[in-house]
């Protein structure tokens, strides 16, 4: 048991003390590191390809910019045959890091490079299909935004299609059953456009989130064609007591079916929960229960107060302000 000295903090301009201290928490506690373990994939590489794979769907926007159909084949086949190495190399690293944290001394390398080297080989015979999806988002970013002035301007601009193009990539790796590294990339994408999507999120062609920002989509997600999110949308799960461990594996989020459009910081929460076919759900309405196709979902209009400043009240002798009037709205 430790004591209240232990917890003592080090004294100050004492580094020989601070880092025995660091060790000594090292050595006692196994959470947060990862030492005398030899497999750890490598983020800058998954993130490389990221890169590499955002100039393969969307070429002559990201990477090399003076392209022609002289240089294509040259081009994207130096392209793809660097993403399958580093691809092989990075799955091949994480399926060795989990089969470490399960037992280092039953680590079968020989086993986790074959591996390595047959899913990246899947992975990379799916681009194809995946940019042909990808199109498709683009569309429907256009179509659904009125400011966006041409395709071109989704592509380089547009943070929603950039998350949706990650999820695209993460998710093939996610059902290819490659541990880690799918979600590094979803967290990735999640630090660069502000939208957080699972990696494990089932979604259907079509699909466009408007701003990003503060968008979350939870693993076991189900969402159609044709969908349509705004900025702060949740389709989470709901809460479960701590330390629950019996919900992994279930559904716990919602499903959208096609042609649904959810507003600004709606929350669905639930794997029971359904949003029916082209049902609409309205800006901050929180949600539980199933929605019925073609329904709209709202929550009542707030009553506002307004005000001009002569008739705010006045402050005397330091009392305080009615501060619904102040705000203009009844708290």
């Amino acid at each position: 048991m430790r004591n209240k000295c232990d917890d003592a903090p080090v004294p100050a301009g004492d580094l020989h003390g601070v880092v025995e201290a660091l060790i000594a928490g090292y050595r006692e506690d196994p959470r947060g590191h990862h030492i005398n373990k030899r497999f750890t994939p490598s983020r800058q590489e998954i993130t490389e390809i990221i890169d590499l794979l955002l100039q393969i769907f969307y070429p002559g926007y990201h990477g090399r910019q003076d392209l022609s159909d002289e240089d294509l084949l040259y081009h994207v086949g130096t392209l793809v045959s660097t993403l399958q190495a580093k691809l092989e190399r990075q799955i091949e690293r994480c399926l060795c890091f989990q089969d470490e944290t399960v037992d280092a001394n039953r680590i079968d390398i020989p086993k986790c490079r074959q591996r390595g080297r047959d899913v990246a080989r899947a992975f990379v015979s799916r681009l194809p299909e995946v940019r042909r999806r990808l199109l498709l988002d683009v569309q429907a970013a256009y179509d659904g935004d009125p400011a966006a002035a041409s395709m071109d301007e989704v592509i380089l601009a547009y943070p929603g299609l950039l998350a949706v193009t990650v999820h695209r990539v993460a998710h093939e790796l996610y059902l290819l059953g490659v541990p880690l590294m799918p979600r590094i990339m979803s967290e990735w994408a999640h630090t660069r456009t502000g939208a957080d999507i699972h990696p494990g999120a089932n979604i259907g062609d079509s699909f466009f989130i408007d701003h990003a920002t503060g968008v979350v989509i939870g693993e076991t997600t189900d969402i159609g064609a044709h969908v349509k999110l705004y900025q702060g949308v949740t389709l989470g799960a709901l809460s479960l007591p701590q330390h629950s461990r019996g919900a992994r594996g279930l559904k716990r989020h919602p499903t959208v079916e096609d042609d649904v459009t959810i507003y600004a910081n709606a929350t669905v929460l639930g794997g029971k929960t359904v949003l029916g076919q082209g049902s609409v759900v309205g800006g901050s309405v929180f949600l539980t229960k199933s929605v019925a196709g073609g329904q709209r979902v709202a929550i009542e209009a707030p009553r506002l107060r307004v005000a001009s400043p002569s008739q705010l009240p006045a402050v005397v002798g330091g009392s305080e302000i009615d501060a619904a009037a102040v705000l203009d709205f009844d708290i």
